[in-house]
């Protein structure tokens, strides 16, 4: 009977066990969010970190969301108050239309809006014309801009997401990549999260005024900030966007989604409630630095901030990584700006490192200009610094 006994407790034990393993994976499963789209990307905006991806680093084609580029490149050009004169090959353009006029002049701002509202191809060849003096030179600017800020696995043969070329592609990371940049400009900023622009149009007797097509911003999810939207036939819908909620801000991708609305606000869900802003450094003196050389000297300029769960918390380390002091150190002298670095770990994964500087002591800095004070007194006494 013992025996049996013994049995018995063991295989419920093991049924518990089990159950609850169950239940823990089956949490994590249904923790993360549901994406009808082929390739799909969630990043933070602030840090960089990917909380959610699928098939993120394929390259596939892009639609419209190619005019992210365009308009970037147009803000940072500088000419943004500057006339822009419509020629006959940026009003044939086919697609969906700003309805430019060959001949008709319009601010490049406007074309802007227009660009990124309306989604314009024309616009978009108005823009590339002008800013980079032809097609095929702006074609050149935005690879050489998308090779600058990290995007590895795009190429570019248009302003506009048309398919007219086969070598025309990104992935959803590398677009994430793109609009993290380009939120950090207040302009661009301003543009993608307009509702509704009203650009004069001389030739007739109302203003231009367009809607944007992204409906996340205009309808759908309160927390949206602006993005752009995207459709070819090959292509199929794609789409980039962003929110904001309690000062955490957001990127969220979609390649070939079918049901993208919902995608991004699942995402942008999943994000808000699982993951949020934590300093696990503060600026300042660094209080645990054993080093007699280093102590009250060593000291950060910045915060590292990271987009963490509240598990993660626990799993952050922080390693210093410093030089070896030299003899001259140790009396303060000949040190340099610069005297190692702090390495920020989330369990093995390096996540974030941050210079050390040393600072010299208030102290020590006092006692030089109250000395420096005393001798430049007592050498004016004895005349050493008369005049002549």
């Amino acid at each position: 009977m013992g025996v049996n006994r013994k049995r018995a407790k063991f295989y419920i034990y093991y049924i518990l066990i089990c159950a609850f393993l169950f239940v823990s994976v089956s949490n994590k499963v249904l923790a993360a969010p549901s994406v009808s789209a082929q390739k799909a990307i969630l990043m933070d905006q602030e840090t960089g970190r990917i909380l959610y991806e699928k098939d993120a680093h394929t390259q596939s084609r892009i639609a419209s969301i190619t005019k992210i580029m365009t308009a970037i490149l147009a803000v940072e050009s500088g000419k943004m108050d500057q006339e822009v004169t419509v020629s006959s090959n940026a009003a044939g353009t086919e697609g969906s239309s700003l309805y430019l006029k060959a001949g008709e002049k319009i601010k490049l701002e406007d074309l802007v809006y227009g660009l990124m509202l309306r989604s314009g191809n024309d616009g978009a060849v108005a823009i590339a014309e002008f800013v980079g003096g032809s097609l095929d030179g702006f074609v050149y600017m935005m690879n050489e801009k998308a090779k600058g800020i990290g995007m590895e696995n795009t190429h570019f043969s248009n302003p506009h997401g048309l398919d007219d070329h086969e070598d025309h592609y990104s992935t959803a990371y590398d677009m994430a990549v793109l609009a993290r940049y380009s939120m950090e400009n207040d302009k661009y900023k301003e543009i993608a999260g307009t509702k509704v622009h009203t650009a004069p149009n001389p030739d007739e007797k109302w203003d231009r005024k367009w809607k944007n097509k992204n409906r996340l911003l205009t309808e759908l999810y309160k927390y949206s900030t602006g993005g752009k939207t995207g459709y070819t036939k090959l292509a199929k819908r794609t789409l980039v966007s962003t929110a904001s909620k309690d000062g955490e801000n957001l990127i969220a991708v979609t390649l070939n989604g079918p049901d993208d609305w919902n995608d991004h606000i699942g995402m942008f869900e999943y994000g808000f409630k699982h993951y949020d802003y934590k300093i696990v450094l503060d600026k300042g003196r660094i209080e645990k630095m054993d080093d007699k050389v280093y102590k009250d000297h060593a000291y950060l300029k910045r915060e590292s901030v990271l987009t963490l769960t509240d598990d993660e918390v626990k799993e952050v380390k922080v390693e210093y990584k410093m030089l070896k002091p030299k003899e001259e150190w140790i009396k303060g002298e000949h040190v340099p700006e610069v005297v190692g670095k702090a390495v920020v770990y989330l369990g093995d994964e390096e996540v974030d490192t941050l210079p050390v500087f040393y600072k010299a002591s208030a102290q020590k800095k006092e006692e030089k200009s109250w000395w420096k004070f005393w001798a430049y007194s007592f050498e004016s006494i004895i005349g050493v610094r008369d005049h002549g």
